[in-house]
């Protein structure tokens, strides 16, 4: 096959993509350039349809290559790509959130989308032309696929919007918003948001949406005119078996029970009706249909449970736990829970607890990070954990899912703005969620008790945060929006809208729909309902504590930060790191070392800092004629005395100025570990200092008959 290649320009950026046969056994595969950077996405389906399953087994993966920016990266010992990282993690967590809700509901063959960057110029983001190619990939081939859904990344700087901006772009922007959108008629429909603002009010993400519609229009109308030009024909899935005898028995017997189990007006008792009535079902199509039936038990109650939701949604106007629609659950909030962490923050709403707790370590404790995008070191890091009790599970415990690593990056962005410049607070940070309970947008709850945390330890937060999850129930062409939505609510409801701020703005946002989209009225919506709903949460935490600590927990490391000139580093390190080695050991402090000559020491103890700081100060501080210091004698020669006058600084006391007399032996005047008053006579270009005893003496008073008795300078050792 010829590869055919199509090109289109947004915002002067120009997408090229090269459809060819290289792939041939997968359903499909496209190439997508942007500038050097280059991804190309595969899209695999299964031959056939699993029997059992009652879920779309989708997967996504998003590869990053060492290669693709020219590095030899990875262990020394291995050299290679190993474990996905954390950002190939979210990148496909984004392509994942945008694709799922495209798919055909009676779609259960597995699907296994696999995007791989081959080229990177580290000047264009991947993700943008990576959900591309997977949306293309997906649209030519013969995999069912409601699609295409296009992408699109802008920021806000003081210039205004910038659509595909590049990382040196973003650097210090107020506001960062990747979108993922589709047409439906004239309309454009947002179906996935991930965003990052330092304190974006509402207005202004709705200015950036609009904006960004007419590039996410461009794109959908790009891909139809390749796929209608490449495009494979769809499989024809085989349309879900109709059970009329069993639908009526279910009905007839559990429709009533099922109202009634889900209107219970108790998050406890609620969950518990539901998990039994369940189980009867499933034992009555057992008994009365036989075991092959169960996939249609599942199926049912699904069914049946979105019907009672919308039902009381409209026809009420309350939730299943009796709620009203903007209503949020009773929340509480404890700090200083434990007597050895550094802080530590508990917020609970309704069944959903969060257990935050800080650690502040010293600039060594940063994250090393050594990836495809991103190399260097990070300072504030905020890991989720959902161990299997807290949703009353048994399961294995194994490595953080990907979920989990998703939720911990979303309430670390929401906290980024918010937490102090290394330069004005140079701890790293490193906050730990742990879900004890969860019914209900537990990622929204970790930015709380991150919150409560980081002020318990006493770290210098901006303001305190808080987080609210948005959900949507529709019928028809009408629709209800939810605030704070819990399990069931979520599970079966059209989105998960989750939204973070202070009082003032908006910090992360991140949307996931199992609808097709989101109209700009219901975006707007559902930002004003979580601003109310931000704001609510943040009076009741403030109880607890409203702002950060004065003082930093006592357990936590004293950092004390030096600045050098850079060109004295290697004084300070010494030869093999002899010098800073020994400081270290001496002081027991640790000591790291910037190039731009920024010295951070920390330590537990203020003395040790204090005299690890004097001895660097020592080693860097430049000397100047004229100066008078109190030495001491390292060696003796046969010419003179080498004095140290401060930590590895020395210089020599010729003998003709040891005394204002001829001196026959340098013992006569100084022995080995005196301490002498020692003048700086001159300092050459290389550093080599001559130091001079009779000038100091003259210039400290001394009596020059002190130099007739050694003893001047070595009291109480004859």
């Amino acid at each position: 096959m010829k590869p055919k290649e199509y090109k289109l320009e947004i915002a002067g950026k120009t997408f090229f993509v090269t459809i060819d046969d290289l792939a041939e056994q997968a359903n499909g595969s496209v190439f997508v350039r942007v500038g050097d950077t280059v991804v190309f996405a595969t899209a695999t389906m299964s031959s056939s349809d699993p029997k059992g399953l009652d879920f779309f087994p989708l997967t996504v993966e998003f590869g990053e290559k060492y290669y693709a920016v020219g590095k030899i990266l990875g262990s020394r010992f291995v050299r290679r790509e190993g474990r996905p990282s954390d950002e190939s993690v979210l990148a496909g967590r984004l392509i994942d959130r945008s694709l799922r809700p495209l798919f055909p509901k009676n779609l259960k063959r597995e699907v296994q989308i696999i995007v791989d960057c081959y080229s990177f110029d580290e000047e264009n983001d991947p993700d943008v032309p990576a959900l591309l190619a997977a949306s293309l990939a997906l649209g030519i081939s013969d995999i069912p696929f409601e699609g295409p859904v296009a992408p699109i990344m802008a920021i806000k700087n003081n210039n205004g919007f910038i659509i595909n901006p590049t990382y040196k772009e973003k650097n210090g922007t107020d506001l960062e918003i990747f979108l993922a959108g589709i047409k439906e008629g004239d309309d454009i429909l947002i179906n996935m948001i991930e965003a990052q603002g330092n304190e974006t009010k509402e207005k202004e993400i709705l200015e950036a949406i609009k904006f960004m519609s007419e590039a996410i229009k461009n794109l959908v109308e790009f891909q139809e005119k390749i796929i209608k030009e490449c495009g494979r024909e769809k499989i024809a899935l085989k349309a879900d078996k109709p059970f009329p005898e069993i639908e009526k028995a279910v009905e007839k017997s559990f429709q009533k029970k099922l109202e009634e189990a889900f209107l219970q007006n108790s998050e406890t008792k609620n969950k518990e009706a539901l998990e039994s009535l369940k189980e009867e079902i499933r034992d009555f199509i057992r008994e009365e249909f036989g075991e092959e039936k169960l996939p249609y038990a599942e199926e049912f109650i699904s069914r049946e449970l979105k019907n009672v939701l919308k039902k009381i949604v409209f026809e009420k106007g309350v939730r299943p736990d009796g709620r009203r629609l903007d209503q949020i659950r009773k929340t509480s909030a404890r700090v200083s829970i434990f007597p050895r962490t550094h802080g530590s923050g508990l917020f609970i709403r309704g069944k959903t607890k969060a257990m935050s707790l800080v650690t502040l370590g010293s600039p060594s404790d940063q994250r090393l990070i050594e990836g495809m995008e991103f190399r260097g070191k990070k300072g504030f890091m905020h890991h989720y954990n959902f161990p299997p009790y807290c949703s009353g599970e048994i399961k294995p415990i194994r490595g953080p899912s990907r979920r989990e690593i998703g939720h911990g990056m979303l309430a670390e962005k929401a906290l980024i703005p918010l937490v102090p410049n290394f330069e004005d607070f140079p701890y790293t940070i490193r906050v730990v969620t742990e879900i004890l309970s969860s019914n209900g947008s537990t990622s929204m709850a970790s930015v709380s008790s991150s919150s409560l945390a980081l002020m318990d330890a006493g770290v210098p937060v901006k303001k305190p945060a808080a987080g609210i999850a948005i959900g949507i129930v529709q019928n028809e062409n009408d629709y209800r929006l939810l605030t704070d939505i819990q399990g069931p609510e979520d599970h079966l409801g059209g989105m998960d809208f989750k939204v973070a701020g202070t009082r003032d703005g908006i910090t992360a946002i991140q949307l996931d729909v199992k609808i097709r989209g989101l109209t700009q009225k219901m975006i707007d919506e559902a930002l004003e309902l979580a601003r109310n709903a931000r704001t609510q949460i943040l009076d009741s935490t403030d109880k607890t504590l409203s702002t950060h600590r004065s003082d930093l927990s006592p357990l936590a490391p004293k950092i004390e930060m030096i600045k050098i000139d850079p060109q004295k580093i290697g004084e300070v390190v010494g030869s093999g790191g002899r010098v800073i080695n020994e400081i270290i050991e001496k002081c027991e402090v640790a000591i790291d070392i910037e190039d731009d000559g920024n010295v951070f020491v920390s330590s537990h103890s203020s003395d040790a800092i204090k005299r690890a700081v004097q001895w660097i100060e020592g080693i860097t501080r430049e000397i100047r004629a004229g100066e008078i210091f109190q030495g001491k004698v390292i060696k003796i020669l046969d010419f003179g005395a080498i004095v140290e006058i401060l930590p590895k600084r020395e210089g020599m006391v010729h003998i003709s100025e040891l005394a204002p007399y001829r001196v026959g032996r340098v013992e006569d005047i100084v022995r080995l570990g005196d301490l002498i008053p020692v003048k700086v006579i001159s300092v050459d270009d290389s550093g080599k200092m001559r130091l001079s005893l009779k000038e100091a003496a003259n210039k400290t008073s001394q009596p020059r008959g002190k130099f007739l008795k050694r003893s001047r300078f070595n009291a109480g050792r004859e």
